[in-house]
């Protein structure tokens, strides 16, 4: 169980846990804050307040090993090699998954600016999954996706929910928050959180 106790960042406090095999959909108009606190449960940013998993506190925890277990991926992933398959440990290992999200096997070669801005998503959110990680932080991994390839991430996460991860999933589409959430939490302008079931 990842558990949350005041934690701050700015204008934001909340409070919450998160339950194994759990998918909590977070939602609220933009500039609320809500991928600064999925960045600071990661402890990609600096704040206060105390966040733990199964117990352990964060700070127990050197920082890589935690990014790996409570892993936070960005709407846009980041890209610093020329390649596709360079960006990822076992290229192999990926490829079900990458073809499962609707890319071609042969894409491992391509040069990463052939991408589309699609494309380049649906990779950062398999080389994010390779890492087994026990939480998810999603932010908004589906928002350069058509519906079908929206339908396939949301399938795919589902399946690791199902396996016990848990995933905080940032969206501004309503009927997806419905979809993937068993629970919603709505941020508001204050950094408050309110929770609702879909």
């Amino acid at each position: 169980m990842l558990t949350v106790s005041g934690l701050k960042r700015l204008h934001i406090s909340v409070s919450f846990d998160l339950q194994d095999g759990e998918c909590v959909a977070l939602q609220g108009p933009s500039g609320v804050g809500k991928t600064l606190l999925l960045r600071s449960i990661a402890d990609l940013d600096p704040n206060e307040g105390a966040v733990k998993l199964d117990g352990t506190p964060r700070e127990a925890v050197p920082a890589p090993t935690w990014r790996k277990r409570v892993t936070y991926l960005a709407a846009e992933a980041g890209w610093w090699s020329d390649i596709v398959q360079e960006h990822f440990t076992a290229w192999d290992d990926a490829l079900p998954l990458v073809m499962r999200l609707g890319l071609p096997g042969d894409c491992g070669p391509w040069p990463v600016q052939r991408l589309s801005t699609g494309e380049r998503q649906r990779l950062g959110l398999v080389r994010g999954l390779m890492l087994r990680s026990r939480v998810l932080l999603l932010d908004e991994p589906t928002s350069a996706l058509d519906s079908a390839s929206a339908a396939a991430v949301e399938a795919l996460i589902a399946e690791r929910v199902a396996d016990g991860t848990s995933v905080i999933w940032s969206t501004h589409d309503d009927a997806q928050a419905g979809r993937v959430g068993s629970r919603i939490f709505a941020m508001s302008p204050d950094g408050n959180i309110k929770e609702s079931l879909p």
